[in-house]
């Protein structure tokens, strides 16, 4: 009972990071179109410049703060002079560009602090155990489940309720269509851009005392991140959310129960999906 407890909490706790990262992913797609292949860039951006900035000031929740702000900055820069000339063009250049950005980003950490791997302690308040019957398990991985359906109820409340986010929903369900009533396209896009880069960097500074913080990680978690996007559904909200707990259990109890499996187990439930469901668990007719 004990270990099933502990795989169910690990999974929600790395499901719940999965959310934060495919949201600004399936955000940005379904808004703009874009496969931000650099989303996953971001998202280490976000888990270094925290660290950095705890290092510095001594306070994580400080840096938890601001490096998802600096990482929307950084965004803001990258759709304003990479890819807004290229709108318009065949897909490709898209795809080109937001690759050729992310092995940028991560040549420039691995420039800037080096190939090793780095640990970042929780803050004091989260640093301790929580009895788990025989067991414990970390508080911090605690607040991170907490912490991801709260940013969904908030994020939920923002799209269903805001002006802004009601006209974040037209724009995704009709461009054409907002632009007519006035909706100014550039503005969106950018601003768009950089609320999906700052999911990234909200997730990676999240992340950091949940694990190592390297070079790798970005490339790790973008690849879960399209799996989630791919199986709850291209731009819907609600995909993200369940796909994001389906993998995260899924790699929980994977480990555990197939290890020799565990790497494989997601490219095998995109599969299945895409054979049944191609469009996804909430997608809908295209």
């Amino acid at each position: 009972m004990e270990g099933f407890l502990i795989n169910v909490l690990n999974g929600l706790s790395w499901g719940m990071l999965l959310f934060l990262i495919s949201m600004g992913l399936t955000t940005v797609f379904g808004v703009m179109g874009v496969l931000n292949f650099a989303h996953g860039s971001l998202f280490m951006l976000g888990a270094y410049i925290s660290m950095q900035l705890t290092r510095w000031i001594s306070s994580f929740w400080l840096g938890l703060i601001f490096a998802p702000i600096i990482v929307a900055i950084l965004a803001i820069i990258i759709e304003r002079f990479l890819l807004r000339p290229v709108y318009g063009r065949d897909v490709s250049f898209q795809l080109l560009l937001t690759f050729g950005v992310m092995l940028f980003l991560d040549d420039g950490v691995r420039l800037i602090w080096g190939p090793a791997h780095h640990l970042v302690n929780p803050p004091d308040v989260l640093s301790g155990v929580f009895p788990v019957f025989d067991q414990t398990y970390p508080v911090y991985r605690l607040f991170l489940i907490a912490m991801g359906p709260a940013i969904g109820i908030i994020l939920w409340a923002f799209f269903s309720y805001s002006r802004y986010g009601k006209i974040i929903r037209a724009a995704a369900m009709d461009r054409e269509m907002a632009e007519i009533i006035g909706v100014r396209a550039p503005i969106l896009f950018t601003a768009v851009f950089a609320f999906g880069a700052w999911l990234a960097g909200l997730g990676g500074a999240l992340a950091a005392p949940h694990q190592s913080v390297g070079p790798a990680i970005g490339e790790h978690i973008i690849i879960e991140s399209f799996i989630v996007v791919v199986i709850g559904g291209m731009g819907s909200f609600p995909g993200a959310f369940v796909g994001a707990l389906i993998l995260g259990l899924l790699g929980s109890f994977g480990a555990t129960m197939a290890p020799n499996f565990q790497m494989a187990l997601p490219y095998i439930l995109l599969a299945i999906v895409l054979l049944t469901r191609p469009r996804g668990i909430f997608g809908e007719e295209s």
